[in-house]
């Protein structure tokens, strides 16, 4: 059907149904309505499905005030059901599952996305350089209470004390490595992939008992000869591939101590998501969601499950904070990587939003988990 429209020059009128299904116009008024300023858009969907929606808008072949509405809108609406056969408009933009993740690969995944430079990072995440999910839940007013916030419920989660030795899986640029330092005053080992991140987080950490790491999880050596009194991993498990889910969780087991405790902070699929290739090629290369299915499965064997929680929908709020700095306060540093780059990126932070406005495709969990489960119990906090 597709095919056939393309051909006989009817991809305008097939593309302006499929909208008009879920409330969006073509050259509307409203937010959510798109504005189409070049005719070859259409076709480009119909070929290409979501690679072409996201390529088309970087190219500036079309516009929306509200891209988080538009996004929403067709999830909310269940587009799998309302288009069946097409690879769906802006269809979950989920994270990509086309990689391995060998070591090279992921050394050099990483590098794609998290090794912008961190001046970059800095005015979008803020004060806290944190890039996941903030909690909003206790009522944090803006992103940086939320991440704060975020770093408070872990710490709790985890009991977090001065005696323990903690270790980062994934640190990032040091935002939890120095919250935990500085709060609690217990000493972090954090490890990463990105030569930038690294860097950063040594100065982001200076002074206090927190050591950074340029090496992989899998690396011999990774706990420096012993166990961990925690461990945490916020915002990485994105990037380990199903076919190592097995091997990041014995890792895990290794090294964490007998009575230890251990806190897995990752985005998760509730639906079976097609692979977005526009997430693919421009944002996450090599990522992947794990389904509670995968997760269950890898634990299984490996750690106790003590606590599940979700709440998916603060990244909705996180984005649109991220977004919001980004268009406000590094403006400059995109105009300097280009238009096509801030289009890029606009359409990235903004249509993920609308996918966790949308509550049923995209999930954000924290994971506690034992090696033997707790004496007694585990009394779960929030």
């Amino acid at each position: 059907m597709l095919r056939a429209a393309v051909r006989t020059g009817k991809p305008e009128r097939l593309v302006r149904d499929m909208l008009a299904r879920v409330g969006v116009t073509v050259n509307g008024r409203a937010p959510h309505d798109i504005t189409v300023h070049d005719p070859g858009f259409y076709a480009r969907v119909l070929r290409d499905g979501s690679l072409g929606v996201g390529e088309s808008y970087m190219d500036g072949a079309w516009d929306c005030d509200r891209l988080d509405e538009l996004v929403y809108r067709v999830l909310a609406a269940d587009a799998t059901q309302l288009f069946p056969r097409w690879q769906l408009l802006l269809a979950g933009l989920q994270v990509s599952l086309l990689k391995t993740q060998s070591l090279i690969g992921a050394r050099r995944d990483i590098a794609a996305h998290y090794d912008l430079p961190a001046s970059f990072f800095a005015r979008m995440l803020g004060r806290t350089m944190t890039y996941s999910c903030g909690y909003f839940a206790g009522g944090a007013a803006d992103l940086d209470a939320a991440q704060d916030a975020k770093h408070d419920l872990i710490c709790r989660k985890l009991g977090l004390r001065a005696s323990d030795r903690v270790l980062d899986v994934g640190c990032g640029w040091g935002g939890f490595a120095r919250y935990a330092a500085e709060r609690i005053g217990c000493r972090v080992v954090g490890i990463t992939l990105s030569r930038e991140q690294a860097e950063y987080a040594r100065g982001f950490c200076a002074g206090l008992p927190v050591e950074i790491r340029l090496v992989d999880y899998r690396d011999p050596g990774v706990g420096g000869g012993g166990r961990f009194d925690k461990i945490v991993s916020v915002g990485m498990f994105e990037h380990v591939g199903r076919r190592f889910y097995p091997t990041f969780m014995r890792t895990m087991r290794t090294l964490l101590a007998e009575d230890g405790l251990m806190l897995l902070h990752t985005i998760g699929r509730a639906a079976s998501n097609p692979t977005d290739p526009w997430v693919a090629r421009y944002i996450f290369p090599g990522g992947m969601l794990p389904s509670m299915g995968e997760l269950a499965a890898a634990l299984h064997g490996q750690l106790i499950v003590e606590d599940w929680h979700n709440f998916g929908a603060d990244y909705d709020r996180t984005l649109m904070a991220w977004n919001a700095n980004c268009e406000r306060d590094a403006a400059a540093e995109l105009a300097r990587m280009g238009a096509r780059f801030t289009r890029r990126w606009r359409f990235y932070l903004l249509a993920f939003a609308g996918n966790f406005r949308s509550r049923w495709r995209n999930q954000l969990w924290q994971l506690v988990l034992s090696p033997r489960g707790v004496p007694g119990g585990y009394r779960a906090a929030r």
